[in-house]
C-alpha cells in the first residue's frame, strides 16, 4: 500500500515524533527541516530586530505588541504612553482586535498614532464578522476607532470552529466583504487567526485555496508547550514556511499560564518562539517592565541550535502532554467570540 508523504506527516505528529523523528519519517532532508526551523533572514536596529513578512516585503519587528493588553491599565493615558514608548524603541507591529475591551484598545491605539506616529507602524486589526454585512460594518468601525483611513493588515479573527472558513468564504460572508475593502484602499494585507486546534488552521487553508485565495499572513500559538501537545508548529508551520505566508507567533507565555508550570521563564518563552520561522511574536505588554522585558529578549536572541532546543522541549514535555497550561486550547476561557455570538453575525 502506498502512503504519502502527508499521511506520513499525519502519523508522525499524532505519534508525537520529534522534529527529527518526522523528517526521518517523511523523508525530509536536515536542510528542509532546518528551514522549517530556522527564523528568516533578519536585521537589526537599535534596540530591535526585523523580519520580512512572508511575501509582502514589508519589514516588521520580531515582537508586535499585543492589543488586548495595552487596553488593560485602568488610565487610558499609561496605555497611549506604553504604545508609544514601543514605537520610539523600534517596536512597529500593532495587533489590535475590533472587539478588544469593547473597541477599547482600538481607541487607546489611534489616539496613540498620532502626531505622526501612525506613519512609524505596521497596523493590524482583526474583525469576528462571518457575514458580510457585519464584517464591512466592523471594518469601517475599526478605521474609526484607529484614525485611520487604511489598516496595512486585516483577520479574520478566532477562526476556531471547523465551519468558520465555511462561513467566511460563503456567498455573503466575510469574505466578500475583506476583499471590497481591500479594492477600496481601506486594507492592504488579508490574514487570519485563531488558537484552537491546527487543524482548523490548516482547513482554512484548504478552504482559502478551493476559493483561489492565499492568506498574506497566519497567526497562531507557538510556545515552548505547543510543540508536545495538537502542535501549530508540527502542522501549520510547514505549510505556511513552503507556501512563504508570514507567520505571526501568539501566546508564547499563554497568558502567563505557560509560566505557571514554573519550568520556564519569560525570556526563554519569548527566544523559543522568535528561533522558529516567525516573522514577528506578539506578546502582551501592559506595564513598563514588561515593555524591558521584550527589549531584552530581543537584544539577548541569538538562533538556538538543535541541541538547545531539544533542551528546552525536554524540559517542557511532562507539563505539557496534556495541554493544562494552553488554556487557549482546552478550555473556552480565551473564546471571546463564543462568550459573544452574536459578533459573529
Amino acid at each position: 500500500m502506498d502512503i504519502s508523504r502527508r499521511d506520513l506527516l499525519k502519523a508522525a505528529s499524532a505519534s508525537g515524533l520529534g522534529a527529527v523523528g518526522m523528517a526521518a519519517a517523511s523523508g525530509l532532508s536536515k536542510s528542509a527541516l532546518a528551514q522549517n526551523q530556522t527564523p528568516p533572514n533578519q536585521t537589526k536596529k537599535g534596540e530591535m530586530i526585523y523580519r520580512t513578512l512572508g511575501k509582502t516585503g514589508e519589514q516588521v519587528s520580531v515582537i508586535g505588541l499585543g492589543g488586548h493588553h495595552i487596553g488593560r491599565p485602568k488610565d487610558e493615558a499609561e496605555g497611549i504612553k506604553l504604545i508609544r514608548a514601543a514605537i520610539d524603541r523600534g517596536i512597529n507591529f500593532m495587533d489590535n482586535s475590533w472587539d478588544y475591551h469593547n473597541g477599547g484598545s482600538e481607541m487607546r491605539m489611534g489616539k496613540a498614532l498620532r502626531d505622526g506616529y501612525r506613519q512609524k507602524v505596521f497596523l493590524m486589526t482583526k474583525i469576528d464578522g462571518r457575514t458580510k454585512k457585519e464584517a464591512a460594518k466592523q471594518i469601517d468601525e475599526s478605521l474609526k476607532r484607529l484614525q485611520t483611513d487604511r489598516i496595512d493588515l486585516l483577520q479574520h479573527h478566532e477562526v476556531i470552529r471547523m465551519e468558520d472558513p465555511d462561513r467566511i468564504f460563503a456567498p455573503g460572508g466575510a469574505m466578500e466583504a475583506v476583499l471590497e475593502a481591500q479594492k477600496a484602499g481601506k486594507i492592504r494585507y488579508i490574514g487570519f487567526t485563531g488558537h484552537k486546534d491546527p487543524l482548523v488552521h490548516l482547513r482554512m487553508l484548504d478552504v482559502a485555496a478551493q476559493n483561489n485565495f492565499r492568506f498574506d499572513t497566519v497567526q497562531m500559538p507557538l510556545n515552548v508547550m505547543d510543540a508536545h501537545f495538537r502542535s501549530f508548529e508540527r502542522q501549520v508551520l510547514p505549510r505556511l514556511v513552503n507556501d512563504r505566508i508570514g507567520v505571526l507567533g501568539m501566546k508564547s507565555m499563554g497568558d502567563q499560564n505557560i509560566l505557571k508550570s514554573n519550568v520556564v521563564k519569560p525570556i526563554e518563552c519569548l527566544h523559543y518562539a522568535m528561533n522558529l520561522p516567525t516573522s514577528t511574536v506578539i506578546t502582551g505588554i501592559e506595564r513598563m517592565e514588561i515593555l524591558d522585558q521584550a527589549f531584552e529578549a530581543a537584544r539577548t536572541f541569538k538562533p538556538m541550535s538543535q541541541e538547545q532546543v531539544q533542551a528546552l522541549l525536554n524540559r517542557t514535555r511532562q507539563a505539557a502532554l496534556k495541554g493544562q497550561y494552553e488554556l487557549f486550547k482546552t478550555t473556552s476561557q480565551f473564546d471571546s467570540t463564543a462568550h459573544n455570538p452574536e459578533w459573529l453575525g
